[in-house]
This record gives structure tokens, C-alpha cells and sequence, in this order.
């Protein structure tokens, strides 16, 4: 910039935009903009299935296994895991492809996925919305907390595995920084031009040629100092994150308040536990995944998800532990026949034939987890029964389904003398095995 008044003065633009303190930090809008500008691409190499965790953790710098078991835990609950899975199948394109699958198809450009499968995988949303959306509200929760996830992530790791071409994250688009001219004249009405004056050329050699040998290199700047030589910094371990143990430690507090007070409150079932923990663990290794560690937390998470997602599945009743090994049951009276027979692992042999003949009613449920369930009924006996199995095979007095989630129910099954005498109300489920209900 010229001092006095009638020289140019030149305002770079850059110059005052760095002494208003930077570009302001990426809004809402602006962080969503940039993640679908540089979203992760799907690798080719050390993916599962599609590569959709293998792509989400090299772009961000953390491990594709805490993606993964994030995705495994969401499906776990309301099937959010396997939404979004697919989700990301479709808009993250392959790391050697122009566009995505979806993209592709609406002739956005090449992938190599097919069309066909492209469809197809469009089709498999259909059902799936249906079921993350209209079924329960974890579903929709898990959705929202996996967008919420991928947000914070994007928006503290975004600038990290940027694509070559990419603006940096976070920067504003400004436009080229040219100086700007302006003139002054020094009094009004002064209609001349004036320009800077020319630099004078030094007319003393300079400390670095005192014997003017060089004077057409007069104007070069003085040489500065030679780089020092300072010694290279010492490497300073990196100290261990205890992300993982504080993690276990909260886990074993959390299971133990809900084992002590499971007895107080019926919502507190193994499958809520199991959950409550696998929330934790999970909680553990996204801190893990930003401070640096909690990879050990994996191998307690994934048995601890296999063991939840069996009980879930196999479970019938009031998700209690109710023994192992067969049970089986004769009652010669009334008052003999208990309201339920349960067992967790074994199989149920309940013979109600040696009842009287009577004309009152008997209602009674049998559940089993894993295992059987067979109930004998007098010949006479008008019978009312409701046969359940999530997996295996029901046989309820002739009517026989097998396969998942079957299901038999006869309103009234009059027996050999027609209507009259003793009646049987029944309610038996299995959640893996097999159900019977015959006449004896």
C-alpha cells in the first residue's frame, strides 16, 4: 500500500479475510453438503459383504470392525442396521466407479454394479421400510441415532481421506483475490494521473559484496541465517487410552444394578440386560473410536449380541430363566392343574387325561424356550387351543404347520360325544422346537 496521497494503494482481499479470523465453522446444511461431495467410497479390498463399513472407516480414519458392530446392533433393533446398509449399498459408489449404483441407473454416470441388482436391492427396501418405520419405535430410534453418528463424524474427521479433487473442509468459497487499484488526487478537481514513483537503485555495494563486484545484483535481498541445526525431538509414546477399561468398568455396574434389581422390576428381563450392556459396550467404542482405543470391547460385544439376539428369537414367555431338563406332569383333579408349565431348555409332557369328566373348565398355558411341548387331552374333553412356534413344527389335534413363526388356533374341538362335559382351555408356545396336542 502507497502512504502518500496520488500513489495506488492495493487492498489484497485474502489478507483482510484472514484478520477477520477465518471462514466461520460449516452449518448444518454446509456439513451435509460436503459429506455427499466427498462420501466414502466402497473399497474393493477388506470389505464383508458390499464394503459400505470398510468405506465409512477409511474415509473417517477409524476401524471398519466398530462400524461394522454398529451396524449389527442397529439391526438388532427395529432391523435400523440392515436399512441403512443398504441404504449405503446404493448412494456410496465403488472407489474405481464414476457415480454410485443408484446414480448409475438414473444415468448419473458408470457403476459397476448392475442394474439388475441395482432394482433388485431398491426393491429389498420396500419391505424393510415397512418394517423399521411402521413396526417399532427402536427401529426409527436407531435410524436417527446412526444419521445423528455419521454427522458428528463427518463433522470432526471430515477433513481427513478427502478426495484429491475436493475443496478442504470448512473453507469458503471466495473468489480469486485480486488487488484492487484506487487513485487519489491530491486536490479536487486534479485531473492528472499519478503513479509510484520509481525505486531509487542502491548506490552502496551491500555486506555480502564489499568489493562491488556484483553491482547487478544489488537489489537481491540479504542472505539470512543458515537453518539450525537443532536436534530432532524426541519421540514421546503415545499414552494408552482408557476408553475400554472405564468402559468394562460402567458395564459391570450397569449389569450388576439391573441383576439386583430385576426382582423389583418385571421390564428388567434378560433380553432389556443384555441390551442395557450392548448399549454401553457400543457407547465405549464410538468414544474408542475418537479417543484412540476400546478395540478390546469387541470381543465382549459380539457374543454378548449373539447371546441377546437367541434369547430374543426363542423366547416366548415373560423372558424368565425357568430350568432345564424335562418336566412332565400328570394332574388327576381340578385343583391339581397348575396355571402354566414353563421350562427355558428341556421339554414339557403335560397328560391331562386322567381329569374328571366334569362339566366345569380347565385353562392352563405350557411354554417352552427351546425344546418341546406335548399335551394329552381326554378323548370327550371339549378343547380350546391356541399351538405357537417362532421356529419348528406345531401339531394341534391333526392340523400340522411347519417353519417359522407358525401358528394353529381351534375355537372348539367337541371331542368323540359332541358338546358337553369337561372343558380345556390351552395356550402352548415353544420359541425352537416342536408342539403337540393330541387326544388320548
Amino acid at each position: 500500500m502507497c502512504v502518500r496521497a496520488g500513489h495506488c494503494i492495493l487492498v489484497d482481499v485474502s489478507a483482510q479475510q484472514t484478520q477477520t479470523g477465518g471462514p466461520t465453522p460449516p452449518n448444518v446444511e454446509d456439513t451435509v453438503k460436503d459429506f455427499w461431495a466427498t462420501r466414502p467410497r466402497r473399497p474393493r479390498d477388506g470389505r464383508k459383504i458390499a464394503g459400505v463399513a470398510a468405506g465409512i472407516g477409511n474415509r473417517y480414519g477409524i476401524d471398519p470392525v466398530i462400524v461394522r458392530v454398529a451396524f449389527v446392533v442397529a439391526a438388532i433393533y427395529g432391523g435400523a442396521g440392515i436399512f441403512l446398509y443398504l441404504v449405503g449399498w446404493l448412494l456410496l459408489p465403488e472407489e474405481r466407479d464414476e457415480v454410485s449404483p443408484f446414480e448409475s441407473v438414473i444415468n448419473k454416470g458408470r457403476s459397476s454394479t448392475s442394474t439388475v441388482f441395482t432394482v433388485l436391492l431398491c426393491l429389498a427396501l420396500i419391505p424393510l421400510s415397512s418394517w423399521v418405520f411402521d413396526g417399532p419405535f427402536s427401529g426409527l430410534l436407531g435410524v436417527a441415532i446412526i444419521l445423528g453418528l455419521l454427522f458428528l463424524l463427518h463433522r470432526s474427521k471430515g477433513h481427513l481421506n478427502r478426495p484429491d479433487d475436493a475443496q478442504p473442509y470448512g473453507a469458503q468459497p471466495f473468489a480469486a483475490a485480486q488487488p484492487t487499484t484506487e487513485n487519489f488526487a491530491t486536490e479536487p478537481g486534479d485531473q492528472t494521473v499519478r503513479t509510484a514513483e520509481p525505486e531509487t537503485e542502491p548506490d552502496s555495494p551491500p555486506a555480502w559484496d564489499p568489493l562491488g563486484a556484483a553491482p547487478f545484483a544489488w537489489d537481491l535481498p540479504e542472505p539470512g541465517p543458515g537453518p539450525s541445526q537443532e536436534s530432532e525431538p524426541t519421540v514421546q509414546r503415545a499414552r494408552r487410552s482408557r476408553v475400554g477399561l472405564m468402559t468394562v468398568g460402567v458395564a459391570f455396574v450397569v449389569g450388576a444394578a439391573c441383576v439386583a434389581l430385576s426382582g423389583t422390576f418385571d421390564w428388567l428381563t434378560p433380553p432389556h440386560i443384555a441390551g442395557l450392556l450392548l448399549a454401553v459396550l457400543g457407547l465405549g467404542m464410538v468414544g474408542g473410536a475418537f479417543a484412540g482405543g476400546g478395540r478390546g470391547l469387541l470381543g465382549l460385544a459380539v457374543p454378548l449380541a449373539a447371546i441377546g439376539v437367541l434369547y430374543t428369537s426363542v423366547s416366548t414367555g415373560d423372558g424368565g430363566f425357568h430350568g432345564v431338563g424335562d418336566r412332565t406332569e400328570t394332574p388327576r383333579s381340578i385343583a391339581q392343574v397348575a396355571p402354566s408349565y414353563s421350562r427355558s431348555v428341556g421339554s414339557i409332557d403335560l397328560d391331562l387325561t386322567e381329569l374328571p369328566d366334569t362339566g366345569r373348565s380347565v385353562h392352563t398355558s405350557v411354554d417352552a424356550n427351546v425344546g418341546s411341548a406335548t399335551v394329552r387331552v381326554p378323548a370327550n374333553a371339549d378343547v380350546e387351543v391356541h399351538c405357537r412356534a417362532k421356529i419348528g413344527s406345531v401339531d394341534c389335534l391333526g392340523q400340522r404347520q411347519d417353519g417359522t413363526g407358525v401358528e394353529v388356533k381351534i375355537d372348539n374341538d367337541l371331542g368323540d360325544d359332541g358338546e358337553g362335559g369337561l372343558k380345556i382351555v390351552l395356550d402352548v408356545r415353544v420359541g425352537t422346537g416342536d408342539v403337540e396336542v393330541v387326544r388320548g
